[in-house]
């Protein structure tokens, strides 16, 4: 009878088949079934290599730990998920800043927010009613690197949740600095897509959930 070689065969047999546990655990019976095979049928004038047959051994124990470690992962993702929902559920009717220039006004005042990369002696507000033009400018004099907030008094008469806009120049010296303008916004709902957690939020739509600079 003739010798079987356990090492092509099991080789063959896992061509394209390491994705999953059960997949893993077929190609370990089948190493199995094969060894003992060819263990019967060897040519006792030349047996097995012990050091071969220990080191493809070995590699089917990597291949079934590799398995179960990606399954682990793949838990421990959802469970994160779960989390992220349950977080995701509380922010609702909850007050978020996200990147945006656009602010509302509620009860008479609006308000804001940027983020600048690096110290600026003189940032300035501009706020552009929806035609694009400047209708006031808010000096804020100097400013430490990170995020910063700011209210602005709307003129009287102006009816509750009228939008501007609203852009930030920061300079340090002659030099401009980095600027990003951040609004505040509403989350109404939250969603799953995917593995994503989405926020439906009053101004900007859906959004990701890893979009939220801050809770307010």
């Amino acid at each position: 009878m003739p010798t079987i070689d356990v090492f092509t065969a099991l080789n063959s047999a896992n061509s394209g088949n390491s994705a999953t546990t059960a997949n893993a655990a077929g190609s370990a019976d089948r190493f199995l079934k094969l060894l003992v095979t060819q263990m019967q049928n060897q040519d006792p004038l030349n047996p097995l290599d012990n050091a071969q047959v220990t080191s493809q051994m070995a590699q089917i124990n990597t291949v079934s730990g590799v398995e179960k470690l990606n399954e682990t992962v793949a838990g421990l993702n959802r469970q994160f998920l779960q989390m992220q929902a349950l977080q995701g559920a509380s922010l609702v009717g909850r007050s978020v800043t996200v990147q945006g220039d656009r602010m509302h006004v509620m009860e008479g005042t609006a308000a804001g927010g940027y983020e600048i990369a690096s110290p600026a002696d003189r940032v300035r507000v501009e706020v552009l009613n929806g035609a694009g033009r400047v209708v006031d400018t808010l000096d804020l004099g100097a400013q430490t690197t990170g995020r910063h907030g700011f209210e602005w008094q709307a003129p009287t008469g102006t009816t509750e949740g009228t939008e501007f806009r609203f852009r930030v120049i920061a300079t340090a010296g002659a030099a401009a600095v980095q600027s990003t303008a951040l609004m505040r916004d509403e989350v109404q709902a939250v969603s799953l897509a995917g593995d994503t957690l989405r926020l439906d939020t009053r101004w900007s739509g859906a959004i990701d959930y890893s979009a939220v600079r801050a809770v307010n």
